[in-house]
């Protein structure tokens, strides 16, 4: 019998458990690195025990031995809430971890004490809204901009550890302090919520947590009324990895809802924290109406740490409303997705078109508004037109518009690929409907060629219009380059081409037509200069992991559109071909740029491309320690293929870098980490890219590797 089955055999039978409270050598931790918290200092077994876990979590690091020891997880489950004359509830429920074996609440027992914080709220169907019977009162201090305020928030309930009862290992009850109101309604639905923590940090290096709402009438009738989960796996974890606030513990929408409701209001600026205002606020963040005027936006919390929102740069149209409010990719939709379609107020309309007066009816057509009784009439779920006053068709995004025809571009044939020749490519271009597109006709056509594609270092991009020719009767446009391939090239090439059109867009308001350039995904074509099987272009990102949070990346005037394209131009060797006067330029290679944008505000240098493209600002929303997020294929780890040229780094501590280090450096961009690289790679006479030892200490399996020092 293996360690974790007789761990859990141990648990499942027993009355009252002894456990060791010393954990074996297996999880011991290891003395924390600068910067880094607390990991477990194994080496990853040949072959891990617990087969549940991935190399991105903490847990595969560990023997069998620990992971009977911690026994990772936590999930609470609710099994009934009792009220008794007092009309306090009384809530009974298990604590266990993820293979569903009971947890002792103080610690004692099981490894890890397990915090709990109740919130008590009833439910109004009417107006969809929380109100908390859990309050506390929070006054600004001296130092707030409005001093000596105060407010009554929603908060959690007061009776601590004296409201529970412990029934048995795992099982416990907890009576709430708080009594619901003598005229409360028996048929209201009302919600009890708890966050939880469960602290193994000082053991592995991590802490659980889990929230839990649970619905139920005082009158023990069924419960009609709710308010709805959202499909958070595929709305706001696509970008936030997961959903984790308030110091990681409030992970789940319909607890966040339970507080932050119209009952709630920042004191310290008087802006309300209601989740229908709040949240799209935050997520229009620098594009706000009031913050482009010059007003910020902020929230206070209660230790006095300030939340400004305004340099917050949402990463696609903010008119995608269906991606955070029904989720992508979803089989099924949660009942409240229509919601907001259904139910348009000043509130949630106001958060983001917070330029409109409704009092005086400012910057709204239909005047003032005194309520939200008359907004439906105007503004009706889906018209069907498109940039109407109905909520869906006044959000329309240009790029899904109905009027668009739709651009496909596939490469047909490529002649003359071989060093000193003029390659010659042949597109077919057809609209949706399968009716042939002359490419002289585009707005945009600008064929591309480049190689290696082990490394790119030479890429051509043409404008085709005036002399690509279009064949009407096979329905394709073809175009050889004005260069010739060098006559030195080896290897692989690519092909490619940037296309778009300008469309106008009429807008069923009546208003001036929308100019938008359509585009389509950039056709791919790998061709061997010797004719012999092609070696495309390692894959390390693909366009479908952008877009889980960018929705539709398209950049450069929306004709780029995929990321093996992306790396033509952003090579080893480019830079931002800033003026002589603004200093040494800066490197746009791929891996270094990608990854010091999204490191963003946690960049400890100035990364600038150009004159004015400053991305210090970047508040990536997801955790940067999921590789796998961007990455495919496991190609995060080292070593970097062979074929990868060193990158000009003029910018940084030092250059060239080898493209494993301008990786690496891209998010760890501190002295310190530079000089850790830069005397671990050595320039070997004869050479022209860095030998880099990375894969000494950082490849899969060491201690040190890549997954390990990310697992989370």
């Amino acid at each position: 019998m293996s360690a974790l089955t007789r761990g859990l055999f141990a648990v499942a039978t027993a009355g009252a458990l002894s456990f060791p409270m010393n954990p074996p050598a297996s999880v011991t931790q290891s003395a924390p690195e600068a910067g880094r918290r607390h990991s477990a200092a194994v080496t990853a077994p040949a072959t891990p025990a617990p087969n549940r876990f991935v190399p991105a979590d903490l847990e595969f690091y560990l023997t069998e031995d620990g992971v009977a020891y911690i026994r990772p997880g936590l999930k609470i489950k609710v099994n009934s809430v009792t009220v008794g004359s007092d009309k306090k509830p009384v809530v009974d429920f298990n604590l266990t971890d993820d293979l569903d074996q009971p947890l002792d609440r103080e610690g004692k027992i099981t490894p890890g004490v397990v915090s709990l914080s109740w919130i008590l709220a009833g439910y109004n169907a009417a107006d969809r809204h929380y109100t908390a019977y859990t309050v506390r009162t929070q006054t600004t201090p001296a130092s707030s901009p409005r001093p000596g305020v105060s407010a009554v928030q929603a908060g959690t309930d007061t009776a601590g550890a004296g409201g529970y009862t412990n029934l048995e290992v795992g099982h416990y009850t907890y009576k709430y302090a708080k009594a619901f109101p003598a005229d409360v309604s028996q048929s209201q639905t009302q919600t009890v919520g708890i966050y939880s923590t469960r602290n193994l940090t000082d053991i592995v290096g991590k802490n659980y947590y889990f929230n839990v709402e649970y619905d139920f009438r005082l009158d023990g009738a069924k419960v009609t009324d709710k308010w709805d989960k959202i499909n958070q796996a595929t709305s706001c974890n696509n970008c936030h990895d997961p959903l984790a606030l308030h110091g990681g513990s409030r992970r789940d929408v319909k607890l966040c809802v339970m507080c932050h409701q119209e009952q709630t209001v920042d004191p310290d600026t008087g802006n309300t924290v209601d989740m229908k205002v709040m949240v799209h606020k935050i997520h229009r963040g620098d594009n706000l109406p009031s913050v482009i005027a010059g007003t910020p936006y902020q929230i206070i919390g209660n230790a006095q740490s300030l939340h400004d929102w305004s340099t917050v740069a949402f990463p696609q149209d903010i008119r995608n409303c269906d991606n955070c409010h029904v989720g992508t990719n979803d089989a099924t939709k949660p009942s409240q997705s229509t919601a907001n379609l259904e139910h348009p107020s000043k509130e949630a309309c106001g958060s983001c078109h917070d330029d409109v007066n409704w009092v005086t009816g400012e910057n709204h057509p239909a005047g003032p508004q005194a309520d939200n009784s008359a907004c439906a009439n105007c503004h009706v779920p889906d018209s069907g037109a498109e940039w109407d006053a109905s909520v869906k068709g006044a959000h329309t995004v240009p790029a899904y518009s109905k009027q668009l025809k739709g651009i496909k571009a596939t490469i047909v044939s490529v002649s003359d690929v071989a060093a000193g020749k003029k390659p010659t490519v042949v597109f077919k271009l057809t609209n949706t409907d399968g009716s042939a597109i002359d490419g002289t006709k585009l707005t945009t056509f600008s064929p591309i060629q480049a190689g290696p594609t082990g490394s790119y270092s030479w890429y051509k991009r043409d404008n085709a219009l005036t002399t690509a020719v279009f064949d009407a009767t096979a329905g394709t446009t073809t175009y050889t380059f004005i260069d010739a391939i060098p006559a030195d090239a080896t290897g692989s090439w690519v092909f490619s081409a940037d296309i778009r059109r300008t469309i106008l867009l009429k807008r069923a308001d009546g208003k001036a037509d929308i100019s938008f350039r359509e585009s389509t995904i950039n056709p791919i074509k790998y061709v061997s200069l010797t004719g012999g099987t092609a070696t495309p272009r390692r894959l390390v990102v693909t366009i479908a992991q952008c877009n889980s949070c960018h929705d539709r990346l398209s950049l450069h005037g929306g004709q780029r559109n995929t990321t093996e394209e992306c790396v033509i131009c952003h090579n080893p060797t480019k830079d931002d071909e800033r003026a002589a006067s603004a200093g040494a330029p800066e490197s746009v290679s791929f891996q270094r740029m990608i990854h010091r944008i999204h490191t963003g505000e946690e960049l400890t240098q100035d990364y600038t491309i150009g004159t004015n493209n400053n991305f210090n600002e970047v508040r990536f929303p997801g955790d940067r320690r999921n590789c796998a997020k961007c990455h495919t294929g496991n190609s995060q780890n080292l070593p970097v293929a062979t074929s990868a040229a060193s990158v000009t780094t003029l910018r940084d501590y030092f250059t060239p870098q080898g493209p494993g280090t301008a990786a690496c450096l891209g998010c760890h961009d501190g002295r310190d980490a530079a000089a850790h690289a830069f005397l671990n790679t050595a320039n070997f006479p004869g050479s022209t890219v860095p030998a880099e030892a990375c894969a000494t200490c950082h490849s899969p399996g060491k201690d040190w590797a890549v997954d390990k020092v990310h697992a989370r």
